[in-house]
């Protein structure tokens, strides 16, 4: 079987998303990446050492350069003709591709896999992950996105595949870039990031959660995230969000803050290694996840926690 992987990046450096990605791919056959995007020499080079990958095929038009899903699904859907599957990593912009590839092939997408299991067999999480459902395709070809926490990177280095320009298909006219407002911060990014210390509603406002979360973060080198009732309630960006709705995270040490633990929050961060959850109600379902639970105030216990560290 031949995969073709949509290669994540921001037209500087891969994504970490590309490399698990890579790796569900391996499972199902040859390898082969794209990188769509403007001026993406670097990534293309970058692409090429990712280990089991055979080719690289690059797509450099102004069109690509911002990932409108317009113009790059059609770019894919042209190339599907000599490959068996797509695979995506399941990100925001990967997740905005895949489906206009599959309705564009008139196939079924097969969404957030968790393994592989056989060439058309996969496993997928429903009802917020309490359920994991076990699905084969019956279509010719696999559009596929992949979940970033449920498989190993790839190794970054160690490959040398060939890497092939390829024709462009351009502005579909469909759509285009008006702006992005991209938060920066000196912390670790989220789906990233080995330790994630998150806030919830019990937080207050902004001004307490920024009080309360951030020393603690800081102390432990930590990405910040919060549950989805805090970014509703405005203490936070809604990148911070952390759940079904939000970013999926399986950081070495996750540490949840005045968070009940809501399915859909659960499902966003059950992952994790090692959970420590600090709340004041000994009943709140996060409890039933944590590895250690502490049942406690949080405006007392994380400012001790903070001053100890």
């Amino acid at each position: 079987m031949s995969v073709l992987v949509w290669a994540e990046h921001d037209n500087a450096a891969l994504k970490d998303a590309t490399l698990s990605a890579v790796s569900a791919a391996l499972q199902l056959g040859e390898v082969h990446v794209l990188v769509a995007g403007s001026g993406v020499g670097g990534v293309a080079e970058a692409a090429s050492r990712i280990a089991g990958v055979a080719k690289v095929l690059v797509g450099d038009d102004a069109a690509y350069e911002h990932g409108l899903p317009e113009n790059i699904a059609p770019l894919v859907a042209g190339l599907m003709g000599g490959y068996d599957a797509f695979v995506a990593p399941a990100t925001t912009t990967g997740k905005n591709i895949a489906p206009r590839v599959a309705a564009l092939l008139d196939v079924a997408q097969i969404s957030d896999i968790l393994s592989v299991e056989g060439p058309k067999s996969f496993t997928r999480p429903i009802y917020a992950g309490n359920a994991i459902a076990t699905v084969e395709s019956s279509d010719a070809k696999l559009v596929i996105t992949a979940r970033g926490t449920a498989f190993a990177k790839a190794a970054a280095d160690g490959g040398s595949a060939a890497i092939e320009s390829i024709a462009t298909t351009g502005d579909a006219g469909l759509s285009s870039f008006v702006g992005a407002e991209i938060a920066k911060s000196e912390r670790p990014e989220l789906t990233s990031a080995k330790v994630i210390v998150s806030g919830g509603r019990a937080l207050k406002d902004a001004e307490t959660f920024a009080a309360t979360i951030l020393p603690l973060a800081d102390k432990l080198g930590a990405a910040v995230g919060a549950s989805r009732a805090a970014v509703d309630a405005g203490y936070v960006p809604n990148d911070y969000q952390v759940g079904q709705t939000g970013k999926i995270v399986a950081p070495q040490v996750y540490v949840a803050v005045g968070i009940s633990g809501a399915i859909q929050h659960l499902a966003g961060m059950k992952d994790s290694k090692t959970i420590i959850a600090i709340n004041k109600d000994e009943d709140a379902p996060i409890f039933q996840v944590a590895d250690i639970g502490l049942v406690a105030d949080l405006f007392t216990a994380v400012p001790e926690l903070t001053g100890k560290l």
